[in-house]
């Protein structure tokens, strides 16, 4: 699939109709969404027939994106019920086999790696400071190959530090800068679009030191 298919594809997707600040619900674009997954697939071979989970997946966008790529099976986690309605309508509208659990990704528990690849756009961690850590822990104690992660460019020398030093990645590389278009969501957003500098992270586990979840 090329990447204008599969990013317009992506753009009909339902998105969130009462987003929830505390959740920093905001949804993840066709462009930014496109470009994460296709990277994923045609750089490093961590989408088509891999095990795929969408961590905080929202409507759907990051891990519907990896099934159009031909994941072997993709889960959707995400804390809130509404968004995996709304994500499992996107399912069925792309005819698409998709897993949803509802649960916090802190409180995850997995026996196994038995996941390859996590692809996510986190919180950013702006209403509730260090939302954006737990999903990236969690995410580098599941994966067996890859983690996928966007988080914003001032916040880059401390994803790194941390990843390598407190949460045993055993790499750590921004693959590209792209602009995160924020709509106006919320009644405190003062303007009707805002851009944010965000990396594209890829990250690769340690899977030697074994985990206790």
């Amino acid at each position: 699939m090329k990447l204008k298919q599969l990013e317009g594809l992506l753009g009909s997707l339902q998105q969130f109709e009462n987003p929830k600040i505390e959740l920093e619900q905001y949804p993840t674009g066709p462009h930014i969404a496109s470009r994460l997954l296709y990277t994923a697939e045609n750089s490093f071979g961590d989408v088509s027939d891999k095990v795929v989970a969408d961590f905080g997946c929202g409507c759907g966008t990051l891990g519907l994106a990896a099934g159009l790529l031909g994941a072997e099976h993709v889960i959707g986690f995400d804390i809130d019920a509404e968004s995996i309605e709304i994500a499992s309508s996107n399912a069925d509208e792309l005819e698409l086999d998709m897993d949803f659990i509802q649960c916090d990704i802190r409180n995850l528990r997995l026996s196994d790696r038995a996941i390859n690849t996590v692809v996510m756009n986190p919180p950013f961690g702006t209403r509730k400071k260090g939302a954006d850590m737990d999903f990236l822990s969690m995410a580098l104690k599941v994966a067996s190959g890859a983690v996928y992660s966007l988080h914003k460019t001032t916040t880059r020398d401390h994803i790194k530090r941390t990843a390598l030093r407190e949460y045993n990645a055993s790499s750590a590389e921004v693959l590209c800068e792209l602009r995160f278009d924020v709509p106006q969501l919320y009644k405190f957003h003062k303007k009707k679009e805002v851009d944010v500098a965000v990396d594209l992270w890829r990250f690769v586990p340690n899977t030697n030191r074994p985990k206790h979840l």
